[in-house]
């Protein structure tokens, strides 16, 4: 689209605005992490953060769990904008990247509703990341730490304030509301972002040459190839079947639908773990995945393979959330990396 620059000051003048007419969600150091949160009227969020949140955009656009019973005439399912506008600030690469998976199982042939309204309602201001953490492997995916397509407006700290790209009509159109406050961005800004894109690549894939992991190595014809490997079944010894690698991860989005209530009918959908023995159960109690090793092959089956054959993109974003909330220990960094020694 088009690249402009907004002085520091100027940029937290307008999310104070932005604070008075629409929600806002924006990214709190916590320790070394981060947390996605609404962010308060009463002082500006911080203009950046190192890396991702503990939070993805999932959270936001496809909550944990919703009554969408009021859709059915049982009571409200206004969604997480409260019936408004919502701003999300500081989404990264990873999290970006994710929407293309959400955006088809969600929203491609038949639309879930309620996604498709927060997404409609949302605006995305993603940026770029300054640093990595450990389980960070967004480039082994073929990704990158910042965004390349799929915001609406996209941050690239600079000296004295931001380079602007926007990356959608919803994001021009903010532009244009705010014109001036964006001036265009000079050959000398547009360079500076590009040389402090380009270091800290090399930095992240130096990293993950030192831990023995090779850019690009994650691949469908790898776990094609391995799919009998008895890797599988001997890192299925260390899960737990507790769920916490697919409730973190961007991408996943499968749920499941329960019914509640007499005299107020509520119908929840929740977040659901395609881990659980009872994930795939059918008619009879059967199940084609009834093996803990199996289910979790189906897991890197599915961002490995089903997402790159049928959507054309990776079902993981590397953002290592699932390294992180995993009390097994497994990592798929680790798991992928003696795959690719097995013949």
């Amino acid at each position: 689209m088009a690249t402009y620059f907004i002085p520091t000051e100027e940029w937290e003048a307008l999310v104070r605005a932005l604070s008075r007419s629409a929600r806002l969600y924006a990214p709190r150091a916590e320790g070394e992490d981060y947390r996605l949160e609404p962010a308060g009227d009463d002082s500006p969020p911080p203009p950046f953060s190192r890396y991702r949140a503990v939070q993805s955009l999932k959270a936001i656009l496809f909550e944990p769990r919703f009554d969408v019973g009021g859709y059915l005439g049982g009571g409200d399912a206004a969604g997480p904008a409260g019936g408004g506008e919502a701003v999300v600030l500081g989404a990264k690469g990873c999290n970006i990247a994710a929407l293309a998976v959400l955006d088809f199982a969600l929203g491609a042939d038949v639309p879930d509703p309620f996604y498709a309204r927060n997404r409609e309602r949302t605006l995305i201001v993603s940026s770029d990341c300054l640093d990595f953490k450990e389980v960070c492997f967004c480039t082994l995916v073929g990704g990158r730490p910042y965004p390349e397509r799929g915001f609406d407006l996209n941050l690239s700290p600079v000296e004295g304030g931001f380079v602007v790209e926007t990356g959608s009509p919803n994001g021009e159109a903010f532009v244009a509301r705010f014109k001036d406050r964006f001036a265009p961005a000079s050959p000398a800004r547009l360079a500076a972002r590009d040389a402090a894109r380009a270091e800290l690549t090399a930095r992240l894939r130096e990293h993950q040459r030192r831990l023995g992991y090779l850019w690009g190595a994650v691949s469908r014809e790898l776990v094609e190839r391995v799919f009998e490997s008895p890797v599988w079944a001997e890192e299925a010894e260390r899960c737990v079947e507790c769920g916490a690698c697919n409730f973190v991860c961007p991408t996943c989005h499968c749920f499941l639908l329960s019914d509640h209530g007499r005299e107020r009918f509520r119908r929840l959908r929740n977040w659901d773990s395609c881990q659980y023995k009872g994930f795939a159960r059918v008619g009879g109690g059967g199940s084609p995945r009834p093996a803990l090793f199996e289910r979790l092959r189906n897991r890197y089956d599915k961002k490995f393979v089903f997402c790159p054959a049928v959507i054309g993109v990776s079902g993981c974003t590397g953002c290592g959330r699932c390294v992180e909330a995993c009390i097994g220990r497994i990592d798929m960094r680790e798991v992928m990396k003696r795959l690719s020694g097995c013949k």
